[in-house]
């Protein structure tokens, strides 16, 4: 995940396991650190778990995905400015038989209302990643209260282990579309609802404050989001594509 930087100067970006597993990191990195000279070491984790290791002042950097923590992150003095980024979005993947008839949803909380009501297996990332707090925020739009419900299962694990599981069992779950196009493992998996506005999944970054942990490499942190949000950045997010699907789309400023 690092290449050498010429300059031996390097930063820790402490992230999502969806920008990793994607695919979209070994990417764009390489291009940035051979323009800045800068090496990042990414720290893959759920947004919750990135957001904690930015609190302990254990990375530079932060480039997440739930909206509500990052805002909360900065307006307790944990990170600097929170900048948008880019944005993807979910999709609801289960067997291609569909017992729940989720496809026939008139939206996202009636689709999640179905899976519930036929109590068919659901494989939940259980780990306070943006997909998580996500999904927790789907169910309760729904009316559905998974706490005890024999059907509900959590991985407790990122994005690719809990699709392994999803698979494996028959489940449906929440993916990421980054994650889910780069994922090998599909068995009789496949998307059986997207394409309504409230699965938008927005990204945005910020620099760990370095008035709270004054170790923070400031100007090369600055520099990494500085390149991240300009037209070079941008143009990188939009080039990375599997097959001919681009799996991120950038946010202007």
């Amino acid at each position: 995940m690092v290449s050498a930087a010429q300059a031996g100067e390097s930063i820790v970006l402490a992230s999502t396991t969806s920008t990793e597993q994607s695919g979209l990191f070994n990417f764009i990195l390489p291009i940035f650190e051979k323009s800045s000279g800068i090496a990042v070491k990414v720290v893959a984790l759920g947004t919750g778990q990135a957001l904690d290791v930015g609190k302990r002042g254990d990375a530079d950097v932060l480039l997440v995905h739930d909206r509500a923590a990052e805002d909360k992150f900065v307006a307790e003095g944990y990170g600097v400015e929170r900048k948008d980024v880019m944005y993807n979005d979910f999709v609801l993947v289960g067997p291609a038989a569909d017992a729940a008839g989720v496809k026939g949803a008139k939206d996202t909380a009636d689709a999640f209302g179905r899976i519930a009501k036929k109590g068919s297996n659901w494989v939940s990332r259980g780990d306070r990643s943006g997909t998580h707090a996500a999904e927790l925020r789907f169910w309760g739009s729904a009316g559905v209260d998974v706490k005890g419900q024999g059907w509900y299962k959590e991985a407790g694990a990122g994005m690719g282990p809990t699709l392994n599981m999803a698979a494996g069992m028959g489940a449906y779950t929440l993916a990421d579309r980054g994650t889910w196009a780069s994922f090998k493992n599909r068995q009789d998996l496949t998307i059986v609802y997207a394409g309504d506005p409230k699965l938008y999944n927005p990204y945005g970054v910020m620099l760990v404050n370095p008035a709270r942990h004054p170790h923070v490499k400031k100007a090369a942190g600055e520099k990494f989001i500085a390149w991240i949000t300009s037209p070079d950045g941008r143009r990188a997010i939009s080039a990375y594509k599997i097959g001919n699907e681009q799996l991120f789309y950038p946010l202007s400023r």
